[in-house]
């Protein structure tokens, strides 16, 4: 009988299903079978991706974004509550009716544990940073934490990556440094963009920024490709003069864009960071406005010379030029090791 291991990453916008590529991909490799549990884009992403997999659609949080993202999380605590209670609910039945699901692994889903398996948490955020609120915040994410078996960290121990995020001095959390997750591997191609974009996230902040990049490269006569970011039932491809427009790209041929390009600008969320580290490539970070950790995250990268930043509203092409004072963004290409899986 084959062992089975769900894998359950949040819906919001791409990062947290990509970066469990790699985790699905490792489980694969070491003869368990994974069932993708998720909701909306995230879940869909996945589908495509391993199309093959037995699936699981949790209940959606049904996370309304208001203009200022912090207290509009806030207002919607009970709704998010109630969901968390609910896919809970929904993994602890499914647990039951499979004998052959040996544990659980969770992308920053709390609800997405169980009792009866070994349930892992993935999490780069030790720390939660929400302004006036991270004490309180980090302090419930931290409760969350210490309800799973053990919480994986893609980062190294140094913390190269996420900085302050993952340092803690509390020896009371069962922490696991597993090295940064990209779904992508290095490879020397041939440069065939100038500039690649790459959109993610929630709306209306993801339009907002694709139509501002839309109007700043409107008249360049450098190539110019932008991945939308939108996972749709059919692939789309339209240009507009110099620019080539793509709604998604699934991992393979992203793999390849990024590869072939000179320049890649994105939000400063952290998968996306971690695969720029791993490709090794320069990146332009706009974070998305009142998001605290894609802001430090941003700040973290630009003192330590690896990456310049602005916000959206200020961006011109001629901010590009910032680059040449820069390293770049890199790190080792993660190897996760089998030990990684004597929980199951």
């Amino acid at each position: 009988m084959a062992k089975k291991i769900i894998v359950a990453p949040l819906n919001w916008g791409l990062g947290h299903a990509s970066r469990c590529v790699p985790i699905i991909h490792f489980l694969i490799k070491h003869k368990f079978t994974p069932i993708i549990a998720s909701d909306g884009d995230a879940f869909v992403f996945l589908q495509k991706e391993f199309p093959t997999l037995e699936v699981l659609e949790l209940p959606s949080y049904n996370i309304s974004y208001a203009k200022n993202l912090k207290f509009g999380l806030l207002f919607q605590l009970p709704k998010i509550v109630k969901a968390i209670k609910l896919e809970t609910k929904c993994i602890d039945r499914f647990v039951v009716n499979n004998q052959d699901v040996v544990g659980v692994i969770s992308d920053n889903r709390f609800g997405v544990r169980s009792e009866k398996v070994p349930s892992v948490y993935i999490k780069h955020q030790i720390h939660v940073l929400s302004g006036i609120f991270t004490f309180f915040s980090s302090r419930i994410h931290q409760f969350i934490i210490k309800k799973f078996d053990e919480c994986w960290v893609p980062d190294s121990k140094e913390n190269l990556l996420s900085g302050k995020l993952s340092k803690t001095k509390n020896k009371t959390f069962n922490l696991n440094f597993i090295g940064a997750l990209s779904r992508f591997k290095k490879e020397e191609l041939p440069i065939k963009n100038d500039v690649l974009i790459i959109l993610s996230g929630i709306e209306s902040q993801r339009e907002r920024l694709e139509n501002r990049l839309l109007k700043a490269f409107k008249n360049t006569s450098q190539k110019v490709v932008l991945i939308q970011g939108k996972i749709e039932k059919n692939q789309q491809k339209k240009v507009l003069g110099n620019i080539t427009i793509y709604n998604y790209l699934l991992s393979k041929e992203l793999e390849r864009a990024i590869n072939q390009s000179e320049v890649i600008i994105c939000r400063s969320g952290y998968s996306s960071i971690m695969d720029l580290a791993v490709l090794k490539k320069k990146a332009f970070f706009i974070p998305t406005q009142n998001q605290s950790e894609q802001e430090y995250l941003a700040n973290y990268l630009k003192r330590k010379k690896s990456a310049p930043f602005c916000q959206e509203n200020n961006f011109t092409i001629a901010h590009l030029q910032e680059l040449k004072n820069y390293n770049g963004v890199f790190c080792q290409e993660n190897n996760l090791k089998k030990e990684l899986l004597r929980l199951f």
